[in-house]
């Protein structure tokens, strides 16, 4: 069994306190020596023993340990590994979304101006000035019609699978193919200085908050007194209803909501944005058709590259990024669905297409299905490529960035584990690469699924599962 004295070190190390620890003092330790007691002593407690633990560690190919390794599990935003290396396999990194602005008609007075959407979810209102700017450089003052293609994205702007209580907060945004802002407003509630009055509250855009009507029940409490505020949602309504108390001493409470229509959202703040430079517009035609002849182009965005995206996707875990790039490499390589793109390209790389079943592409879905096995060949497979370097970048790096900023603190982990998150209800996922100086670095997956319990518990044995990796496979 473990030592006494590295039971010790071990207790430190989880409480994240500092102190010197030499990984040469684990040199010639294999991982084979109690790994598997130790692995077991944790995921076998008290608390886990009605939930289900997956679990998959190689170095260089070999199996240091496996635990379920080939059965399904909920893998949360595990998901996001097989649609970036999907994405990086089959695309540049250098590939670019455009978004193209085309006219008739001539300067001053246009017949048409039409944006054509091709799912950029990076463009902002900053973006939109400076396309305003532009056409008034080029001296237009009135559009007659502006028209925007919003259907690029053939497939349900809200997936089907994805739970009601989600797709009116800001992980779960509609997935179109035009989006500003990333299809999400924020909401500020203020507490008001007279007791028993509703809580005051502020959109960060009026014109995305217009789109909810708000049912606001909430109070002004007690300066100190314990409060909190819910936001609940109404399958196919447009109301939230907000309950709960703020005291007048607490800071602002602040909730990041979806867009309910972020095509007209787009519109309405194109339009205000073209009055503001003098361009006056007539009318708004939104469309999902496109047509051979759209006119002359006069500007163009370019998102961010695709290496960009993937980061953003990774280390932020942002749903939508995840969610595009998947509509995107079903539209590049002209696959029947994003997800059949994904299967595909991820074939091509080497993984076995029956270790996982995906739905999405950002994990939100619990009808997603993925093996250990599945995470471990992808995260093996995909370093070995040209993009290999890029996409272990794209993880978040524990203790310094990402969803990993904050965890593994203090500790060896600290600025040698890449890897990425996940998160749902009952389930915690952990799959990536722990790095040592001399030694070549450990793959693993560990997720867990059917937990009652928090998800700091969760995560809290997730993490002491890699320490164990740092102290028994450490250099050799």
């Amino acid at each position: 069994m473990f030592s006494s004295k590295f039971k010790v070190i071990l207790f430190f190390l989880l409480l994240g306190w500092q102190f010197t620890f030499s990984l040469k003092v684990m040199a010639g330790q294999t991982c084979s020596n109690n790994l598997k007691s130790e692995i077991g002593a944790i995921i076998n407690r008290e608390e886990f023993q009605r939930s289900r633990w997956g679990i998959l560690i190689q170095r260089e190919e070999t199996t240091l340990y496996s635990h379920n390794a080939s059965q399904y599990f909920i893998p949360a935003s595990n998901v996001k590994l097989l649609t970036t290396a999907a994405a990086l396999h089959k695309l540049s990194p250098n590939f670019q979304i455009t978004t193209p602005f085309t006219a008739t008609g001539t300067v001053p007075n246009l017949t048409s101006l039409r944006v054509i959407g091709r799912g950029d979810p990076t463009i902002t209102t900053d973006k939109l000035k400076e396309v305003v700017r532009e056409l008034k450089r080029l001296g237009v003052n009135h559009i007659e019609e502006l028209i925007l293609e919003d259907g690029y994205f053939e497939e349900a702007a809200i997936h089907p699978n994805w739970e009601w209580e989600d797709v009116y907060s800001y992980w779960g945004v509609a997935v179109n193919s035009l989006i500003l802002n990333e299809n999400a407003v924020t909401l500020t509630l203020f507490p008001q200085n007279l007791l028993g009055n509703p809580l005051q509250f502020y959109w960060s855009d009026s014109l995305a908050g217009s789109q909810w009507r708000l049912i606001n029940t909430t109070i002004t409490a007690a300066n100190d007194t314990e409060s909190g505020v819910e936001i609940q949602g109404f399958l196919g309504d447009y109301h939230l209803e907000i309950t709960g108390a703020l005291a007048k001493n607490s800071p602002p409470d602040i909730w990041n909501l979806a867009i309910r229509n972020p095509a007209e959202y787009f519109a309405n703040s194109f339009r205000l944005l073209l009055s503001l430079e003098g361009i006056s517009v007539d009318s708004i035609t939104i469309t999902t058709n496109s047509i051979d002849n759209p006119g002359e182009e006069v500007t163009i965005i370019f998102s961010p590259t695709l290496e960009v995206l993937v980061k953003e996707t990774n280390q932020e875990s942002n749903n939508l990024f995840a969610e595009t790039l998947r509509h995107i490499l079903g539209k590049e390589t002209q696959e029947e669905t994003g997800v059949e793109a994904i299967k595909k390209s991820l074939t091509e790389l080497g993984v076995n297409p029956d270790s996982y079943v995906l739905v999405d592409g950002s994990g939100l879905s619990r009808h997603n299905l993925v093996s250990p096995e599945a995470l471990v060949q992808t995260l093996t497979l995909i370093a070995q490529t040209s993009v290999g370097k890029i996409y272990q970048e794209s993880l978040p790096l524990a203790g310094e960035t990402g969803t990993l900023q904050l965890r593994f603190l203090n500790t060896p982990v600290a600025g040698n584990l890449r890897a990425k998150t996940g998160t749902l209800t009952g389930v915690s996922a952990l799959s990536g690469y722990l790095y040592f100086p001399t030694s070549s670095p450990i793959i693993f997956s560990i997720i867990i699924n059917n937990s009652p319990y928090s998800v700091k518990l969760q995560r809290q044995a997730i993490d002491e599962l890699v320490l164990l990796l740092m102290v028994f496979c450490g250099d050799r």
